[in-house]
């Protein structure tokens, strides 16, 4: 049966000239005939979603480990969270809605087994071999770890797809070449040799409102996770205007109701205010560079979609109040403690007998490698784990294993 592809909607309104078109994708690593159903930006998406790096992320920590409780945000909640609100800003800046889906719920595949305290035990175990970094992570697993393909490693995601993955955050060079934060991991460097991502310049505007949704998104439920937790008060947060100013309106117009309800309220209300805050700046910058391309927008020399003055100084001090009150609190502090262990013991265990990672498809022939690319090894089979996975693998070859709770 043949498809008439001018039926098709494939999903999409119409798209502002400067974003990113799916029918003039700068197209992939290794070529692959088009889909009569679906653009190229959706098979990304739907690509995305099937790997197993995505299934991972259910039992992998947010803030809270899973141990906690079943309603706190792991790292899969979490990014569809950032997947719905960066969809809304694609939507409302005409953008291409599946490109910035994409970016969204692909942005967080390389964080390790227990949130940002798994990365920092690990990098610091892997400092001597080039270190570790979630981003390149991300962009490893995309190409080359993961195995579903017949014709090829990883997924084989368009350009575009990459160049959001891995830029989302910014350039990650100086037109002079210099790192904008620091050295650029290697794994990045390598893949640019193969298919050149223009660290230099800045992502498509699909990207860019995947980075600030991913902002609003944790901005948002770490507030209401640590409410529900008890790290946070409704007192605390009226030390920040903004917060304060929201609870002012919710109480006003609902004197009586319950805290569950009063916190959604409030919490709806913050996502509301900071979405529209984003589109509002987007749509000044915009009339202001009058770009004719995804071209224009990756050559602006300035991020597009971001908060004003007044929310980024509102985001600030969202951020301080929850470092202080809930990342580095005494308690949760405790816990990370005992989290970097899992993964420093796993680390050494695994070195000194890579056998020991039983489930991997290259054990047989590890054992035989120099020390780096070993331990390049170890890290993509540590980061891959769940939180779950990494406490059993150390209850199985340690006699006492830390108690995250």
């Amino acid at each position: 049966m043949t498809i008439d592809t001018r039926a098709l909607g494939f999903g999409s309104s119409e798209r502002a000239v400067y974003a990113a078109d799916p029918w003039t994708t700068r197209g992939r690593l290794y070529q692959e005939d088009g889909s009569p159903t679906r653009s190229d930006f959706q098979r990304d998406r739907d690509r995305i979603v099937h790997t197993t790096a995505f299934r991972r992320l259910k039992h992998k920590t947010q803030v809270f480990i899973a141990q906690d409780g079943d309603h706190y945000r792991t790292r899969l909640t979490h990014t569809i969270e950032v997947a719905q609100i960066a969809r809304a800003l694609a939507r409302a800046l005409k953008l291409d809605e599946d490109l910035a889906e994409g970016v969204a719920l692909v942005h967080d595949f390389g964080h390790t087994p227990f949130g940002h305290t798994g990365e920092d035990a690990l990098h610091e175990v892997l400092l001597p071999y080039g270190g570790f970094d979630h981003n390149a992570q991300s962009l490893r697993i995309v190409t080359k770890l993961e195995r579903r393909y017949a014709e090829f490693d990883g997924i084989n995601l368009t350009w575009e797809s990459l160049e959001g993955l891995v830029k989302h955050n910014g350039p990650l060079l100086t037109p002079d070449g210099v790192g904008t934060h620091g050295p650029v991991p290697q794994p990045i460097l390598d893949y640019c040799e193969l298919h050149d991502l223009e660290l230099a310049s800045y992502a498509s505007l699909e990207a860019q409102v995947a980075a600030i949704a991913d902002d609003i998104a944790y901005n948002t439920h770490d507030i209401d996770d640590g409410l529900r937790s008890g790290y946070l008060t409704f007192d605390m947060l009226e030390e920040i205007p903004f917060l304060a100013g929201l609870m002012a309106e919710v109480r006003e117009r609902y004197p009586h109701l319950e805290p569950s309800r009063f916190t959604h309220e409030i919490m709806r209300r913050q996502i509301t205010r900071m979405v529209e805050d984003v589109i509002g700046v987007a749509q000044q910058r915009l009339s202001l560079l009058h770009p004719e391309s995804a071209g224009d927008i990756r050559g602006a020399g300035q991020v597009i979609a971001t908060f004003s003055e007044g929310m980024a100084e509102t985001d600030r001090q969202i951020k301080a109040m929850l470092f202080k009150r809930i990342y580095r609190n005494p308690d949760i502090m405790r816990i990370r403690a005992g989290a970097a262990q899992i993964v420093t013991d796993l680390f050494a265990a695994y070195m000194a007998n890579p056998k020991e990672m039983q489930s991997h498809y290259w054990v047989d022939h590890i054992a035989g490698l120099s020390d780096a690319p070993k331990a390049r090894h170890v890290g993509d089979y540590l980061a891959g784990m769940t939180d779950t996975y990494a406490i059993s693998a150390h209850r199985r070859l340690f006699d006492h294993t830390p108690d995250l709770r």
